[in-house]
């Protein structure tokens, strides 16, 4: 019925032999299939707990009330620097720095980022805020000292001027004793007159 040569060839040309390797093949294809599918299944939950260790902020919780108190702190010191002798120019240079501080945190607090990373961001701003929270009060340290000299040497001035003062008066007291006695005294009298000066 079929010629010969086809008789001969058709079980490597039949579809069917090709469906056979097909099948034989997508067996093991199940096997890949099923460990692709087991990685990605592990890698979505990695990345889920990735998703929620950057949304929630658990270092805050932990490191927050620290830099907060040091913040506060900071700017406290900041109010002290006009009533210390500091100009409004000293003021608004330290109020930068905490403004500098307040946006940090903000920033840190805003971003997409894991919560061991988001720790030692804020771990840097409290150390930074204290080594400049100490700059600060140095600066405070000399303001004081610096008026307390000021008012010293002011206090010294008055005290010399005021010695000056003083000594022309008495002597301005002793020229108007040593005129009135200069009358009718004679030369005896003038011990007299000089215990008279010394009691007035």
């Amino acid at each position: 019925m079929f010629h010969n040569s086809y008789q001969k060839s058709a079980a490597r040309k039949n579809k069917l032999g090709f469906r056979s390797l097909a099948g034989v093949s997508s067996y093991q294809q199940v096997d890949v299939a099923d460990s692709i599918k087991t990685y990605l299944t592990q890698r979505a939950e990695i990345e889920a707990l990735n998703v929620a260790d950057r949304q929630i902020d658990i270092a805050w919780l932990a490191e927050g009330n620290k830099i907060t108190d040091k913040l506060t702190a900071f700017e406290a010191n900041i109010n002290r620097i006009v009533g210390a002798g500091g100009s409004l120019a000293d003021k608004s240079r330290w109020e930068e720095y905490c403004n500098m501080y307040k946006t940090a945190i903000k920033v840190t607090q805003d971003a997409y980022m894991p919560n061991a990373q988001r720790k030692r961001q804020y771990l840097a701003i409290y150390a930074d805020i204290s080594q400049q929270n100490e700059t600060l009060v140095s600066f405070l340290v000399q303001l004081s000292n610096k008026g307390k000299t000021s008012s010293l040497l002011a206090a010294r001035l008055d005290r010399r001027s005021n010695v000056a003062a003083h000594a022309l008066a008495a002597q301005e007291r002793w020229r108007d004793a040593g005129r009135r006695n200069a009358g009718g005294n004679t030369g005896d009298e003038d011990n007299d007159d000089s215990e008279n000066i010394v009691e007035r």
